[in-house]
């Protein structure tokens, strides 16, 4: 599984947070995706790589800014974090 953090310059309340999340989830087949306007970013856990210029597309129609994306692997952590 991979994890993807996107830098997301614009959001300014929950609904902004729900446009990003929606487009994600409208483009890519995710297991989960999180927006935070505090953080200025958008957290994508999925099965299969993505493209990242497909991503930065998807989210850039909703009139946010994109900054950098990063990718690393990602494991689902244990009911005790093991």
């Amino acid at each position: 599984m991979w994890k993807y953090t996107i830098q997301v310059d614009g959001m300014m309340c929950g609904m902004c947070e729900s446009h990003v999340n929606d487009a994600v989830r409208k483009a890519f087949p995710v297991k989960k995706v999180t927006s935070s306007r505090s953080k200025k970013e958008t957290v994508v856990i999925t099965e299969a790589e993505l493209d990242q210029e497909a991503l930065r597309a998807a989210i850039s129609a909703t009139g946010y800014d994109v900054g950098e994306i990063w990718k690393e692997s990602w494991q689902k952590k244990g009911l005790f974090g093991r």
